[in-house]
């Protein structure tokens, strides 16, 4: 049987000076092999826990109900859908169910409407109950969560439910709706869940990323993914980086003297990458395997559990130093994560009143967008930047386009 994802490895240099220990970078991908259409995908568990605080009036709401419908519109009769509402009380509008009955579904989105003040963990506590209705091995369970303000006294518990949520195979995409929402703590949610968090600036946008959550999960053959690396003596890693589909600091857990393991989730159509940092022993010339990759999943569609892909990694070195060529696409991947970096210790350095540092990185991050002909997003910084120096603090709006947009950085890793 062919497998449901491919695996490959490429290194960003090679071959390398033989002779000097040294640093390199292993980009590792995880490829479905068939990605199915939107009518074969496995049957869905979704679940909307939305916020209808009374912040959401006006043009928020109005996108929110359109985004809505779009959803249920998309769904197929063997998806199962709920719909949960909060404020600081909770409604459950539309109880967990097969999406077989188009008009009532329709009718019950009309009646979302703004009131009241936030409180997360309502919406999480019911939309877990509802999932917990249809969740099965052969469905692939997704929250869509989408929030535009503080929520006040339960963070604590709005992670205790996502890990929950996370345990039960169910990923969240949590989506912060313009600035006066708590970015830590959606990005602690998703990460609790194996999802997604991301920031919507405008309420136009909102049927676009609600789409793309619904796309994802459509798209969803791989669950429960685990990449386990062998690494030869001598081999240190010093980082691993999720690179698609955007970047987030994996770490590693070290199990044994020479193995370590990263969790990457759920892979959907367009694959799933991590970026390794390498320091690399002396070595003589010749080629040699450097790692073993070993990716642990689980296809529940397929029938698959715990299923297992190995790859070697090889590597080249010769007594030429010029004999070394560079992979301009994975560098490009590097420089991309190194200002995704800079930036993320940039927003830390300013929140900690290190101005100079902060500043500093900033620019530092910007000269590489620059590079890279991600001009906008330099200027943000090159902005963020003069506003701190001015004594200032970062526009909540700058700030969070600069956590998100970083991340996006490598959805077009083909490019």
């Amino acid at each position: 049987m062919t497998e449901p994802v491919a695996l490959s490895a490429v290194w960003s240099r090679e071959p390398l000076p033989s002779g000097t220990s040294q640093v390199n970078y292993v980009l590792i991908q995880a490829k479905p092999n068939h990605v199915p259409t939107v009518q074969a995908a496995p049957p869905l568990n979704f679940c909307l826990v939305l916020d209808r605080s009374g912040s959401m009036a006006g043009d928020k709401i109005q996108h929110l109900r359109e985004a809505v419908r779009e959803i249920v519109a998309n769904l197929r009769p063997i998806d199962a859908v709920s719909i949960v509402l909060f404020d600081d009380t909770l409604e459950v509008l539309v109880p967990a169910r097969l999406a077989d009955d188009l008009p009532a579904l329709q009718n019950a989105i009309e009646s979302i409407d703004e009131q009241g003040g936030t409180a997360m963990s309502l919406g999480l506590q019911a939309g877990l109950a509802e999932l917990q209705k249809f969740q099965a091995a052969d469905r692939v369970g997704r929250v869509l969560l989408l929030t535009d303000g503080q929520t006040w006294g339960d963070e604590d518990t709005c992670r205790d439910l996502a890990k929950q949520i996370g345990d039960l195979g169910v990923s969240i995409t949590a989506l912060g709706l313009g600035t006066e929402w708590n970015e830590a703590l959606l990005d602690d949610l998703a990460t609790a869940s194996n999802g997604e968090s991301d920031y919507i600036a405008d309420p136009s946008q909102i049927s676009k990323y609600f789409q793309q959550t619904l796309q994802s999960a459509q798209t969803t053959t791989v669950v429960n993914a685990r990449l386990l690396l062998r690494l030869l003596p001598g081999v240190t890693p010093r980082a691993v980086y999720r690179v698609q589909p955007s970047i987030a600091n994996l770490g590693y857990k070290p199990i044994g003297e020479r193995e370590v393991t990263v969790s990457i989730g759920e892979i959907a159509g367009d694959g799933a990458s991590v970026l390794v940092d390498v320091m690399l022993p002396e070595r003589e010339a010749g080629t040699f395997r450097i790692a073993q990759a070993e990716l642990q999943y689980d296809a529940p569609v397929l029938g698959i559990k715990e299923g297992k892909i190995k790859i070697d990694i090889p590597l080249s070195f010769n007594l030429d130093p010029k004999a070394s060529v560079v992979n301009p696409p994975i560098m490009n991947t590097v420089e991309k994560v190194t200002a995704f970096k800079l930036q993320t210790r940039a927003l830390s350095e300013a929140e900690a009143g290190n101005i100079g540092s902060a500043t500093q990185k900033l620019r530092a991050a910007a000269t590489r967008l620059l590079d890279l002909g991600e001009t906008e997003l330099a200027q943000t910084m090159e902005q963020s930047a003069q506003q701190l120096e001015a004594g200032g603090q970062i526009a909540a709006a700058d700030q969070k386009a600069l956590r998100y947009a970083t991340r996006k950085l490598t959805q077009k890793l083909e490019e």
